[in-house]
């Protein structure tokens, strides 16, 4: 099975490399109005005819345009033939790892009143006299 998905991986990216090859081979519209004035495209034209180098490309292009699609649908299918983990969730699969307490709760004895911040310059209540008072530093 390892083979045949090798195999077709292979031949979907000598697909595609060949595919980009003649997409850029080819011309585009513009290159047409172009020829009418007397610019480029002798070379191909004594090689494929008149116009049988944009039949042999873009047919070429198709055949290897078919062939990626083939391999795609081929790597999709024996890809989904694999088995599966026996649910459907990802979590399930998981370790619970254990909470990990930080290093200033490991200091601090549970029953001592350390934990509680001391308040020693902040008055409990506000001063009776309506005048506001800073604490000084």
């Amino acid at each position: 099975m390892q083979v045949l998905l090798n195999i077709l991986q292979a031949v979907q990216i000598l697909s595609a490399i060949g595919m980009v090859a003649l997409i850029l081979m080819q011309h585009g519209k513009g290159a047409d109005a172009g020829a009418a004035f007397g610019g480029g495209g002798g070379g191909s034209a004594s090689l494929f005819g008149a116009s049988g180098s944009a039949n042999f490309l873009s047919r070429s292009t198709a055949v290897l345009a078919a062939l990626f699609l083939a391999t795609t649908l081929g790597l999709a299918y024996f890809g989904n033939l694999r088995s599966a983990p026996s649910s459907g969730s990802v979590l399930e699969n998981t370790s619970v790892l254990p909470a990990v307490e930080s290093p200033a709760a490991q200091q601090i004895p549970a029953g001592s009143d350390a934990a509680v911040a001391p308040a020693a310059d902040v008055p409990s209540s506000p001063p009776a006299t309506g005048e506001a008072q800073i604490p000084a530093k």
